[in-house]
């Protein structure tokens, strides 16, 4: 006795709204002062405002000391999270630095 075969049911799909539904937004951060900031953004920023050599002296790491540029710097920041965040509170500090000077200078 032989069972009569049936072809495979097919397997429902997700609608296609559904399959390519939109990335939610990322919530706004408005008292966040790192947001939309670049890391290129502030080591040119604080380059520009300490000088390499001023800015080797702040955070001594190699990248700021020996040969310094923007992309050597973005290279060894990106593969190193302590100097990432030692970067990101200097410019935090830079940016109070400015904003207590500009309040004094009015």
């Amino acid at each position: 006795m032989t069972t009569p075969t049936h072809p495979p049911e097919p397997v429902p799909s997700a609608a296609p709204s559904e399959a390519q539904a939109p990335a939610p937004q990322p919530a706004p951060q408005p008292r966040n002062p790192l947001h939309g900031i670049t890391l290129e953004a502030m080591v040119r920023a604080l380059s520009e405002h300490y000088g390499w050599p001023g800015l080797g002296q702040q955070i001594p790491v190699r990248c700021f000391q020996v040969d310094p540029s923007v992309g050597s710097s973005l290279k060894f920041l990106r593969k190193t999270p302590w100097a990432r965040e030692k970067v990101e509170s200097l410019y935090l500090f830079m940016l109070r630095e400015q904003k207590r000077s500009a309040a004094h200078g009015r």
